[in-house]
């Protein structure tokens, strides 16, 4: 056993960063200063506003006004809720706990249709509405739960404004710099990418790298909200940051269109490769010459009759090469523009989000059958202290519906409350028992929340247990007004706490949600349905919309541990994206000679016969493949500049779908 940790130097409090100390201390103040606030009020739970100022306890300025947003106007929709259920209901225990499981449901099932800052709010008309609802079943006169609501709202409000005022006193590093700075990281990895997928052996690693970026592009439109909020320079430019992240998801579409080729052309060229590198080198310098890129380019060109694969290969890699030059531009402009400064680029929609309707279908109802069992065991036990395990129940199943692995999510939050209730039983009947106003109190909860805070900043395993931990501890230490030190009271409501979140638990064994085998299938199916709509005379999703949406399919399964699951549904999407971006040059293909225009249908038609939305038909697929071999054939037999530059493309979209032999 090593004592490493009881070292001087390892101490949280000497080896934390200067900005650890400013992050703890701004969130630890504003929590305090929330409980004082709320006790200032004569509100009867104040704890609910140290709770509030720990939830928006976000490390950047954006994240903490995007969240405290959300989290209002969820309270506030909660609250109403509220209002109307068990203004309505109480009298009806059977009526109350339908319509407060329907109405749990309800969130559960918006929330996991939508992200962000929407499925945050939506979250908190859920278990906001079930913190008050729960808690006003005994009340006998109608007034009091207008009270109990408009304190939880007070409590709610004054811990997000502590959070932000704080914020403004300890600011933190800009969400501007944060975002411009992952940007020109992630235009730099491009090339790395580049010069990992364009070579012609294949690797374990070159999936992984290829995953990993799309996540991460994905993760930075996370970072555009927040800066979208942060600042009004980030509000009137954020036609440009999107335009940016599309051009870098294009980007990956088209290395990976690249490498394809690479792979089904035997014996290209020594000099492409030689020019390959220099091109990447070139492009890696901060003072890249389109000169000199038109240079090396020009070194690699094919000759008039050259073969219609370097010609295909070539025209994408100057493509690549002119759009990447294109989004440093951008870069540089945007980094270097005053606050009045507005720039007009290409219009682009927003990143698509897709949601999974089956699966959100699936958590409300897992949400409903909970909460009703749930309630229908507080009315037939009389349990006095059902309201808290049901509102710990409500706030596990809405919360963690959309979580990745909810079942560890849980079993974490299950450990930090066993925790919470030791350490609350020791602090409670310790040490507040022993106090007798609330500034000495904060003098010992002040140092001990900047104690936790540091913890978790520098203890990156545990960072999630230390965060549950300080959000849940003023429920648990339950600092009331006038305070109670019912020890009978207090052991029943901690046990109820716990129970609520083990029937979560089981909630979530009983009705699983779907594996990541399942909702692979189901991806890929939807990506299926979504190609043949490309196929059409008039598609309902543009192309940069149908990219970005096929891209953020990719990444739910991105942490997943079923590999099989991660590979088809990557390869999938590529070799649809790939299709697609052919077909949308097909269509731009314009030629005054009837013959090719008849090909180019011909081959637009064949994509129909292949694939469905149940999967590819094999059969057709080899034919396709054979006619588009055919077809180049046929075209280069006429030896001119259209026909030479249609074969380009008919190969192309024959690489693309070669890939297709594999699929079951």
């Amino acid at each position: 056993m090593t004592l490493s940790w009881l070292e001087w130097k390892q101490l949280p409090w000497i080896k934390a960063t200067a900005g650890q100390w400013r992050y703890a201390l701004r969130n630890a103040i504003a929590m305090c200063l929330a409980l004082s606030i709320a006790y200032g009020l004569d509100l009867d739970e104040p704890y609910w506003a140290m709770t509030s100022a720990a939830v928006v306890s976000f490390p950047t300025i954006g994240g903490v006004i995007s969240k405290s947003l959300g989290r209002i106007a969820g309270s506030l929709l909660g609250a109403a809720a509220a209002l109307l259920i068990a203004g309505h209901t109480l009298n009806e225990p059977w009526l109350f706990t339908l319509a407060i499981a329907t109405w749990l449901a309800l969130c559960t099932w918006i929330a996991n249709h939508f992200q962000n800052n929407v499925a945050y709010a939506f979250s908190l008309a859920g278990y906001t509405a079930a913190i008050i609802a729960f808690s006003s079943v005994n009340i006998v006169e109608i007034n009091d739960l207008w009270d109990i609501t408009q304190a939880r709202v007070c409590e709610v409000i004054s811990g997000i404004l502590c959070g932000g005022f704080m914020m403004m006193v300890l600011p933190s590093t800009s969400d501007g710099d944060a975002l411009i700075k992952s940007l020109k990281d992630m235009h730099n990895r491009l090339l790395e990418h580049a010069g990992l997928l364009l070579q012609q052996e294949t690797t374990e690693t070159i999936r992984t790298a290829h995953e990993n970026v799309i996540s991460q592009i994905l993760t930075m439109n996370l970072l555009r909200i927040q800066a979208f909020w942060s600042h009004y320079r980030f509000r009137r430019q954020n036609n440009v940051l999107n335009y940016v992240l599309h051009q870098q998801l294009r980007l990956t579409s088209v290395i990976s269109s690249l490498r394809r080729m690479l792979l089904n052309w035997q014996d290209p060229p020594e000099r492409l490769f030689s020019a390959l590198h220099q091109l990447l080198t070139e492009l890696a310098r901060s003072d890249c010459d389109k000169y000199r890129l038109a240079q090396i380019l020009q070194s690699a060109a094919p000759g008039p009759e050259g073969d219609y694969r370097h010609r295909a290969f070539w025209h994408r890699l100057r493509y690549f090469c002119w759009m990447y030059l294109n989004v440093s531009r951008w870069l540089r402009q945007f980094e270097h523009a005053d606050a009045d400064t507005r720039f007009q680029p290409p219009p682009v929609p927003s990143l698509a989000r897709y949601s999974d309707s089956a699966e959100a279908t699936w958590s409300a109802l897992r949400t409903f059958c909970v909460i009703v069992l749930g309630c229908t065991f507080w009315i037939n036990t009389q349990w006095e202290s059902g309201g808290a395990a049901l509102t710990l129940t409500a706030i596990a199943c809405v919360l963690y519906s959309s979580a990745p692995s909810p079942g560890g999510s849980i079993s974490l939050l299950l450990r930090t409350l066993l925790l919470l209730s030791v350490f609350s039983f020791v602090v409670k009947f310790g040490i507040m028992v022993q106090v007798s106003v609330l500034w000495q109190f904060i003098l010992f909860l002040l140092p001990l929340v900047v104690t936790l805070q540091l913890f978790k900043l520098q203890q990156k395993k545990l960072a999630g247990l230390w965060g549950q931990f300080i959000v849940f501890m003023g429920s648990f230490l339950a600092v009331t007004n006038p305070p109670t030190y019912d020890y009978q009271t207090f052991l029943n409501d901690n046990i109820a706490k716990v129970c609520g979140v083990l029937l979560a638990w089981l909630a979530f064994q009983i009705l699983r949600p779907s594996s990541d085998k399942r909702k692979s299938r189901r991806n890929i199916r939807a990506l299926r349905r979504e190609f043949l709509d490309q196929l059409g005379r008039h598609p309902r999703l543009s192309e940069s919309r149908f990219e970005s949406q096929i891209y953020h399919r990719i990444s739910q399964l991105n942490t997943s541990r079923d590999e099989q699951a991660r590979v088809w549904l990557l390869r999938w999407g590529v070799v649809l994206l790939n299709c697609s971006h052919i077909v949308w040059q097909l269509r731009a293909w314009h030629t005054d000679s009837s013959s090719l225009a008849a090909v180019r249908d011909s081959s637009l038609r064949g994509l129909h016969r292949i694939i469905s939305e149940r999967g590819v038909h094999h059969t057709s697929l080899n034919e396709v493949l054979d006619e588009l071999e055919a077809m180049i054939a046929a075209l280069l037999a006429q030896k001119s500049e259209q026909t030479n530059e249609l074969a380009g493309i008919l190969w192309r979209l024959w690489c693309s779908l070669l890939q297709l032999r594999q699929a079951v």
